[in-house]
């Protein structure tokens, strides 16, 4: 399982608007192949920052069969108007969960 962190900077007075999009978004990632969840979190010092927070089956998943895709183009239509800076994207893989 690969998690996908996406760090999403969007312009000052758009976070109902991303947060509305994005809800409505996540049925594009729900029917996604290899998608296996879809959460996202704010933070509480920087307001207009989010991490999109997507586990993926695998790394291709998400870069080979959903970048790119019509359902990607989609989702980027969506959000992409609201973003201050483009999202800043890596992939992590588990290497210990204590508890």
């Amino acid at each position: 399982m690969i998690l996908e962190i996406a760090q999403i900077d969007v312009k000052a007075g758009s976070e109902a608007t991303f947060e509305a999009n994005i809800a409505r978004a996540a049925e594009i990632f729900r029917a996604a192949a290899g998608c296996r969840s879809f959460a996202m979190r704010r933070s509480i010092e920087k307001p207009q920052r989010y991490r999109l927070l997507i586990e993926w089956d695998t790394l291709e998943a998400h870069t080979r069969d959903f970048t790119g895709s019509e359902a990607w183009k989609t989702y980027r239509a969506m959000v992409a108007d609201t973003f201050e800076t483009p999202p800043q994207v890596e992939h992590t893989e588990l290497t210990l969960k204590a508890f």
